[in-house]
């Protein structure tokens, strides 16, 4: 994608999904430099594999939602020399709010929006060093429209999204700007195979009836890590072939 682009230095959280992966290629393409994060030794070796033909050219680094001395670590270790964050961490959690195991409803909400905000904290103080910086949360449809079962994820979404929000609203004035994406169903990771569950069902919902690609999703994401995208800000923007924009 042809761009200009302030910032080179960018850390994605979740680095290890499809998304992120293919969004990383794309941005070493544009001369930007990714420091992809991982929490398991799969996480690892699929980071290791996507990311072979560019050897030097991108940094993975551990990271675990819920521990915070992994956080710490992380950026002790990237010296907090920070021009932009992309966060794809998507922890699902599945179940009916009446019969949720109350354990894993606390651990779910620590690890998904408190340790999310703390990241935030550590970000955003590394960026105002430099005076400027780039948040981009991915967000889901879910957050606005979920399923039957998806109340704690939509609830974390949603929470997620008013951290980011606040921060752009907060440290604009500073150089620090934020934007959400709201994707649909996603042809990747999840999505994908939720997609070959259902069917024409769920594609038949959709406007557009298809799903999102992952090129697409990292083309958007490029463009609003360009300076042409930098005037958006504290906004969410959806991409979900028009899912959400009927009844």
């Amino acid at each position: 994608m042809k761009g200009t682009f302030t910032g080179k230095r960018a850390l994605i959280l979740g680095g290890s999904c499809e998304l992120a992966l293919t969004l990383a290629q794309s941005m070493i393409e544009a001369s930007l430099y990714p420091i992809l994060t991982y929490r398991s030794d799969r996480g690892l070796q699929a980071i290791s594999e996507s990311m072979l033909p560019f050897a030097g050219r991108f940094e993975s680094h551990y990271l675990n939602f819920g521990e915070r001395e992994t956080l710490d670590t992380l950026f002790t270790d990237i010296a907090e020399d920070l021009d932009v964050l992309i966060d794809f961490v998507n922890d699902d959690y599945e179940s009916l709010v009446a019969s949720a195991d109350e354990d894993m409803t606390c651990r779910y909400f620590t690890e998904n929006v408190s340790f999310r905000a703390w990241i935030l904290k550590r970000a955003g103080r590394a960026m105002l060093k430099k005076r400027k910086g780039r948040l981009i949360y991915i967000s889901s449809t879910a957050a606005e429209r979920p399923n039957p079962g998806q109340g704690f994820y939509a609830a974390a979404k949603r929470a997620s999204e008013a951290l980011y929000l606040n921060m752009g609203l907060e440290m604009a004035g500073r150089g620090i700007t934020v934007a959400i994406l709201r994707p649909g169903y996603v042809n990747a990771g999840r999505g994908a195979a939720y997609i070959r569950r259902k069917g024409k069902a769920v594609l038949d919902k959709v406007p557009t009836n298809r799903a999102i690609t992952r090129e697409q999703i990292a083309h958007t994401i490029l463009f609003l890590l360009s300076d042409g995208g930098d005037g958006i800000n504290g906004t969410v923007v959806t991409m979900d072939g028009g899912l959400t924009s009927g009844k």
